[in-house]
C-alpha cells in the first residue's frame, strides 16, 4: 500500500532519520491537515530532512515550523519554513515562541527524547494546540534508557500514564492532580515509540449519563454475581449462615480472589 510521506522521506534531499513504524502513523493523524491552512511544528531540525516533507506533504497553505537548539539550523529556513532556535526544556522559551506565533495545530516532539525534554514540551505546548489538534511525541522508548531518565520513575511514559488517569477524572470530578492538562486534552494514544495526545477543549466536558426514557424491564444487575465465580462454594455457605452479613463478607472474600488472580496481569 503506497504512502505519501513514505515516498517522500526517501526523495528528501537532506539527512533524515526515522523508525518504520512511524510512518502509517503519521498518515493515519497527518492526511485530514492535508491541503487545510495549517501550522505545523517539528522539534528537532537536525540535518533538515524531514521540514521539505512536511511542506511537500501539507501543502502550500501549511506553515511549517521548525525548532532546534543548535543555530547551525537556522540554515535550512527558506519560504514557508521558519527555524526558532531554542531549548524545548526552558518553559520561558516556549512562552516566548507562542507569543510570537500563536497557537499552532500540530505539534511533533522529535527533539532531546529526555524526560525533561518531553515532559516540558508536553506540558508547555498543550495549552497553544488549538482544537482538533495533536501532540506526537515521537522516541518514547527512551522513558526505559537509564541516560535520558533524570529518575526512571518521572519518565515520560509515566506522565503520560498519568494522563490516562487525569482524563478520566472528568467523569465525576471525584479526584484532581495538582498538575493538570484534562480542560485540553480528551484522548491519548499509545503505540510503541510514540504517545499522541488530541486536544479538544469541547470534548473534555464532564461525561454525564443520560438514558432513552425507555421501558424499564426492571432487570436485576448481576455483576456481583459473576465477579463470584472463584468464590461460589464459599459464598453458598455464607449465604446459610443467617447470624452473619454474608454480602460484606463475600465482598471482601472477594476482592482478596479476584485480585489474586489479576495480580498475575500485571508482572
Amino acid at each position: 500500500m503506497s504512502n505519501l510521506i513514505k515516498d517522500l522521506f526517501f526523495k528528501s534531499e537532506n539527512f533524515s532519520l526515522k523508525l518504520e513504524k512511524y510512518f502509517d502513523i503519521y498518515e493515519e493523524y497527518f492526511s485530514s491537515y492535508k491541503g487545510k491552512k495549517i501550522i505545523f511544528v517539528e522539534i528537532g531540525v537536525y540535518n533538515g530532512g524531514s521540514l521539505k516533507i512536511w511542506k511537500n506533504f501539507f501543502g502550500d497553505n501549511a506553515k511549517i515550523i521548525g525548532i532546534d537548539i543548535n543555530p547551525e539550523c537556522k540554515k535550512f529556513e527558506e519560504p514557508g519554513i521558519d527555524i526558532y532556535i531554542g531549548n524545548q526544556s526552558d518553559p520561558n522559551f516556549w512562552y516566548n515562541f507562542f507569543q510570537k506565533v500563536g497557537n499552532v495545530d500540530i505539534i511533533l516532539d522529535d527533539g532531546g527524547h529526555t524526560n525533561l525534554d518531553q515532559i516540558i514540551t508536553t506540558t508547555q505546548c498543550i495549552p497553544y494546540i488549538n482544537d482538533g489538534g495533536i501532540l506526537m511525541v515521537e522516541d518514547v522508548h527512551t522513558s526505559y534508557i537509564n541516560s535520558y531518565n533524570s529518575k526512571k520513575s518521572l519518565s515520560f511514559i509515566n506522565f503520560a500514564k498519568k494522563i490516562i488517569d487525569d482524563v478520566n477524572y472528568t467523569y465525576d470530578n471525584s479526584k484532581k492532580f495538582n498538575f493538570s492538562l484534562n480542560k485540553y486534552i480528551y484522548s491519548t494514544h499509545f503505540y510503541e515509540s510514540m504517545v499522541i495526545f488530541k486536544v479538544n477543549r469541547s470534548k473534555t466536558i464532564q461525561n454525564n449519563k443520560f438514558d432513552n426514557n425507555g421501558i424499564n424491564h426492571k432487570i436485576e444487575d448481576l455483576t456481583w454475581v459473576g465477579n463470584e465465580l472463584h468464590i461460589t462454594t464459599i459464598a453458598k455457605i455464607l449465604d446459610k449462615i443467617i447470624f452473619i452479613n454474608s454480602k460484606k463478607i463475600k465482598k471482601i472474600i472477594r476482592k482478596i480472589v479476584n485480585s489474586k488472580i489479576l495480580s498475575k496481569f500485571f508482572n
